[in-house]
């Protein structure tokens, strides 16, 4: 099975062939360098994604965060459920870790921006 792509990894926004057999890349056409190739293969086998939303503060206001390492696409919703539940206590100062491996994922939320 061959799926395309566009690499989002630089500006140049290769089309990318992917082609797999049973659930595992074989091979990546159109890739001007390794990152492409290595992000092709990724994105059909296990696609991964940086999340960025907002958290609840116990003042009430809207602090933005972002997970510090892409978690699994299928874990997205799962990660927002508890992101959704959680209410942050300030003062906050940028990179303060809000949630720990949530969801499992191995990675952290945290805020992108101070807040007293």
């Amino acid at each position: 099975m061959t799926k395309n792509l566009v690499c989002v990894i630089c500006p140049r926004g290769c089309a990318l062939n992917v082609t797999t057999e049973s659930g595992v890349a074989v091979s990546v056409q159109g890739n001007a360098c390794k990152r492409g190739e290595l992000y092709g293969k990724n994105e059909v086998t296990n696609p991964v994604r940086t999340l960025t939303t907002t958290m609840k503060t116990e003042n009430g206001a809207l602090l933005p965060v972002k997970t510090a390492a892409p978690v699994p696409k299928a874990k997205l919703f799962e990660c927002m459920e508890i992101i959704n539940q959680t209410t942050a206590k300030t003062p906050v100062e940028i990179g303060d870790v809000l949630i720990y491996n949530i969801g499992g994922s191995g990675a952290d939320v945290v805020a992108t921006k101070s807040m007293k």
